[in-house]
């Protein structure tokens, strides 16, 4: 078998001729940058999540640092966040010269424990060097973080809550879209994700009408009554016409590509839970799967398996954030984190994505077992 850990290709042979008027709309008009594509994408994604405003822009990475940079965050500044996620999370914090402070997750979800955060926001306190401002709750492999139990917290220690939904756009918390879920939300449309242009791409999601104004600004170099009016420091942050235009077209079809993720998840779940710890998805939450993560004391064995026989797979994340080398100066080593430090020895990835077929599914599933039997 062909299995795809995420297949592009059958989605764009599928959306194809769509895809290709779009963009051959933007060649034909010529506006690349900030074209009509834009502001029509913008409306249908502000739409969908159910907020005021959504900002587009260049990457995920961008959405985090154009967020921070209008909560005026820099040094001097901690900002609170998980240590198992990618590192753009804690990067958009360091690029504005702030310090995250990382505190360990959920042994169940794999997110951010909202537990530990009274503490670790009192720590930074006490020790007087820092002062937190905001939050950077994940919502990992297309998970809500737990929102009930952060809002009020952040509320009482006077944080922000920018929710980083880079991987979960689509996803549901008690009723509510992710993106939706703190003063603010970024997230990332790189191609792998659930929602994902052809090339990089981003968007920030707020109901607060300033804060918007203030993104719109950094967005295009700090510009105020036009581009050669700066009132502010910014950076290009601009998503270009073509990805605009892919992501409509993905949009469209996106209602029903997440409902066969859900089903392909409850598969995988149902073969799997007797045989491996599968995800678990706290009642009220919906998932966007970007990642059908399994844990197993015998993953490199469940790997070379899967390899052997075609099967792709990934390891999110091998390291977490504390102990990669961008952050020994924060002098934090192995068992600082314990949760977050055990869940990166024995998490592993199958394909997850909507064109996965049913007899690639029982391929997987089968093949899982049989290596965690052996």
């Amino acid at each position: 078998m062909n299995i795809q850990f995420v297949d592009l290709k059958k989605q764009f042979q599928l959306l194809e001729p769509d895809i290709r008027q779009a963009i051959d709309r933007v060649l034909e008009h010529g506006k690349f940058i900030m074209g009509p594509e834009v502001g029509r994408l913008e409306t249908e994604l502000a739409r969908f999540v159910g907020t005021r405003h959504a900002i587009t822009c260049a990457s995920g990475t961008c959405a985090l640092v154009m967020a921070l940079m209008a909560y005026n965050v820099g040094p001097g500044d901690a900002v609170l966040t998980s240590p198992f996620t990618f590192i753009a999370t804690a990067e958009a914090i360091s690029l504005v010269g702030a310090t995250p402070v990382f505190v360990d997750i959920d042994p169940r979800t794999f997110n951010l424990d909202p537990h530990l955060l009274r503490d670790a926001a009192d720590r930074v306190l006490e020790q007087g060097r820092l002062c937190p401002v905001g939050l950077i709750p994940v919502d990992l492999f297309g998970l809500p973080a737990d929102y009930r139990a952060i809002m009020p917290l952040a509320a009482e220690k006077c944080l922000f809550v920018l929710e980083d939904a880079a991987q979960s756009f689509g996803g549901r918390y008690y009723g509510r879209l992710t993106g939706s879920l703190g003063q603010v939300a970024a997230t990332s449309f790189f191609p792998a994700k659930p929602l994902g242009c052809y090339g990089d791409g981003g968007a920030v999601f707020t109901d607060d009408d300033a804060l918007a104004a203030h993104i719109r600004s950094i967005r295009v170099h700090g510009e105020g009554q036009d581009k050669y009016h700066n009132v502010r420091v910014g950076l290009n942050g601009r998503m270009d016409s073509i990805q605009a235009a892919t992501l409509s077209v993905k949009l469209a079809a996106f209602t029903k590509e997440l409902e066969t993720r859900q089903s392909i998840a409850r598969r995988y779940t149902q073969g799997l839970s007797a045989y491996v710890e599968t995800p678990r998805i706290p009642d009220g939450v919906t998932s966007a799967w970007a990642q059908y993560s399994i844990l197993t004391d015998r993953r490199d064995q469940v790997q070379a398996e899967l390899q052997a026989v075609g099967i792709p797979t990934a390891v999110y994340y091998p390291k977490p954030l504390h102990l990669q080398e961008a952050y020994a100066h924060l002098g934090l080593g192995p068992g600082s984190f314990p949760v977050a430090e055990a869940i990166s020895r024995r998490i592993l990835s199958l394909p997850m994505h909507p064109y996965l077929e049913d007899d690639e599914i029982d391929f997987i599933i089968a093949h899982v077992i049989k290596a965690v039997e052996t």
